[in-house]
């Protein structure tokens, strides 16, 4: 199965960042490519969504799996082919733009060429709605060819990280899949035992791996889902008291609530649901 689309290279593009491909291949046996260096001036995201496949780097073969990626910058050589046993399912994006080279250098993504994602499913997302984009409507709203681009790139630089040794934390894709959990029952008293047990792993080493995902606490995760749910509420149940949502939303003591959300918001509950209440 191949889905592609291929966009000419305009130079005198407005845009910050601009797709030149972007395609997904599935169970094609015979994926192989080889660019000689100086031969491609754009980057080149490829990543593996599933089976097995191998990236050659200086002389040396790097096995590539689910979550992992290969992040070319412009001119380099590239070498990559999917597995004869477990051929991948392949999913890239050839993108450019002026200043791109600056910025991908201040995040630190010169570091390395084999990369792993914490959230797989994040990226996954915002490259298939560019790919949707662009089989859609191909050239007829480029502002959006160009926003979609930039969240495929800044979804690699939020979950990206350098692959070494072919190792995988596969408890850090355990807490990235139990984060919509969470999210869903923000509002009920928050164990870390109950969640660490969840993951499978420690109490500390929950805490530890969740805020290298989300750079964050788990607790002031917990803290952002139900202040959303807190406005959310204010807006919409207009007859419930500034109690009864504070409590809802995991906050027995209302003063507490008073207080946390004036630290999140910048103002009281009270005056939150005056300036944006029906």
């Amino acid at each position: 199965m191949r889905r592609q689309f291929v966009f000419p290279m305009m130079d005198h593009q407005p845009f910050f960042c601009f797709p030149e491909s972007v395609g997904h291949y599935k169970d094609e046996t015979d994926h192989w490519v080889y660019r000689p260096a100086g031969t491609l001036n754009n980057f080149n995201i490829h990543y593996v969504a599933s089976g097995k496949g191998f990236v050659e780097i200086d002389g040396q073969s790097y096995m590539l799996q689910r979550g992992d990626a290969v992040l070319y910058f412009p001119l380099q050589q590239q070498t990559y082919y999917t597995s004869g046993e477990e051929p991948w399912d392949i999913r890239w994006v050839h993108f450019y733009g002026h200043q791109l080279q600056e910025f991908l250098t201040v995040h630190r993504l010169h570091r390395s060429k084999l990369w792993t994602l914490r959230q797989p499913a994040a990226w996954e997302r915002a490259h298939m709605a560019l790919l949707d984009e662009a089989v859609e409507h191909r050239l007829l709203y480029p502002t959006t060819l160009s926003m979609l681009t930039y969240a495929v790139i800044m979804e690699f630089i939020q979950q990206a990280e350098p692959l070494s040794s072919g190792k995988r934390n596969h408890a850090a894709e355990r807490i990235a899949e139990l984060l919509p959990l969470l999210q869903n029952e923000a509002c009920a008293p928050f164990i870390l035992e109950e969640w660490a047990e969840r993951a499978g792993i420690s109490p500390h080493y929950f805490c530890r791996l969740f805020r290298k995902i989300m750079h964050m606490t788990p607790m002031d995760f917990v803290t952002l889902c139900r202040m959303q749910k807190a406005k959310q509420w204010l807006i919409e149940r207009t007859e419930s008291t500034i109690r009864d949502i504070a409590a809802d939303a995991g906050y027995p003591n209302t003063s507490y609530f008073n207080k946390r959300f004036l630290e999140t918001e910048g103002m009281r509950p009270s005056e939150y649901r005056t300036l944006f209440g029906k």
